[in-house]
């Protein structure tokens, strides 16, 4: 079933259902809408939902459009994890509605099949939560810009540094769809590169699986010195408490791509404790990115920002810049205009500072990892990682010729 949980409008002049006949016409016309489509009530539901929800009206609110005369309607979408039911959700959106714009579709599946609906109707996709490197690959779209982080530069930054340290053997537990097979070959890749070898990969199906037990024991018997776990939100945690019980931890690192902070929270530090860490932002990182902890906290006063949540707002942020540079009517007729603004515009927020979308659509800055604190070494409940090193953003995320983007020329 699809769910629409709630519609909000903000920055604007009032439901158009209560202005008369020419004003609703001229509301619809300077009016842009954008679709969060997230997931809601399935395992992602913290490191998505409605946080990421909450960060969108952040970006609304910190533009002030309203004074310019622009109105923003937010509209949020459960996609529940399955493809047909996002893609349906999608064109209702677009074909009902007027959605001009839809971010954070954290599913690469979904993702990819949502890039090919926006540039059959000319509209955005801000994908700030789907983390498959094919998105600005061999499935790039004109009308699709990749945020936040992707398999590539999780793997690139993970996998060389735990290799390094002396996890040279590997074996993964990979969730069963688009991300995880991304995930599961750029790993292979960059594992390879640094030295080190895989043993072996065991996939669980997705959505849906509860007890990894079976999976863990595969990857106990490999002899891995690391088990790297290629799922996210409550797979990951489930599986990483899991892990403990069955004792995988005694001769083994587990390494979780991608892994959050609010997967860290929900853990607990005596779990978590010494797990490595790869994510784009951190709410404690600097004085800017404390500043927009400040800002959304009183709206998600119980689930501190992620990754995922920074960039819903991060991209959220500079697409409505450049709907306001391009001027709305021009906007709402053309996707393919304001992406090509967006890629024309240099980037920068409080989330992740100065950057810059490429011409295949990726969004890049910097990549930062981090160790999980112990008990003892946290100030506070969401006081939980220690900076370990930074990559710059034009080191952290796939050269651009590499990709096989069909909008690159070489």
């Amino acid at each position: 079933m699809i769910q629409i949980d709630r519609r909000r409008l903000l920055a604007g002049f009032g439901a158009a259902a209560a202005l008369p006949g020419g004003a609703r016409a001229q509301s619809a016309a300077t009016t842009i809408r954008i679709g969060v489509l997230a997931d809601f009530s399935g395992p992602y539901r913290d490191t998505s939902g409605p946080t990421a929800f909450a960060c969108v009206q952040q970006a609304v609110e910190d533009l002030g459009l309203a004074a310019r005369g622009i109105a923003v309607e937010l509209i949020q979408g459960d996609h529940q994890n399955k493809p047909d039911v996002a893609m349906s959700l999608s064109r209702q959106w677009i074909d009902l509605r007027g959605v001009d714009m839809i971010c954070e579709v954290n599913n690469s599946a979904i993702a990819l099949a949502v890039a090919g609906l926006v540039q059959e109707k000319n509209k955005v996709q801000v994908n700030t939560g789907a983390l498959s490197a094919a998105i600005t690959g061999e499935r790039c779209s004109a009308n699709t810009i990749h945020w936040t982080a992707d398999t590539w530069m999780l793997a690139n930054s993970v996998g060389r540094a735990t290799v390094k340290s002396g996890g040279d053997t590997w074996y993964f537990i990979t969730a069963d769809y688009a991300f995880g097979h991304q995930m599961e070959r750029d790993l292979t890749r960059f594992v390879g590169a640094a030295g080190g070898k895989v043993m072996g990969a065991a996939r669980f199906p997705f959505p849906g699986t509860a007890d990894f037990s079976s999976f863990l024991l595969q990857a106990q018997s490999s002899r891995a010195k690391v088990v790297g776990l290629l799922m996210a939100g409550g797979d990951m945690i489930n599986c990483i408490k899991q892990a403990r019980e069955f004792g995988v931890t005694r001769r083994a690192r587990l390494v979780g791509t991608p892994m959050f902070i609010t997967d860290i929270r929900s853990m607990g530090l005596e779990v978590a404790q010494g797990l490595t860490v790869c994510e784009t932002f951190y709410w404690d990182l600097n004085d800017r990115s404390r500043a927009f902890l400040g800002r959304v906290l009183p709206k998600t006063p119980n689930n501190y920002p992620n990754q995922e949540h920074a960039g819903t707002y991060s991209g959220a942020l500079h697409y409505l810049k450049s709907v306001a540079d391009l001027g709305v009517e021009r906007a709402k007729a053309s996707g393919l205009d304001v992406v090509q603004r967006m890629k024309a515009m240099p980037t920068d927020d409080d989330c992740f500072g100065p950057g810059r979308v490429r011409e295949d659509g990726r969004k890049i800055h910097p990549a930062h990892l981090f160790e999980v604190k112990t008990p003892g070494e946290s100030k506070g409940p969401w006081d939980t990682y220690k900076l370990v090193s930074s990559v710059a953003a034009e080191e952290a995320f796939r050269p651009i010729a590499e990709g096989g983007c069909p909008l690159i020329r070489t």
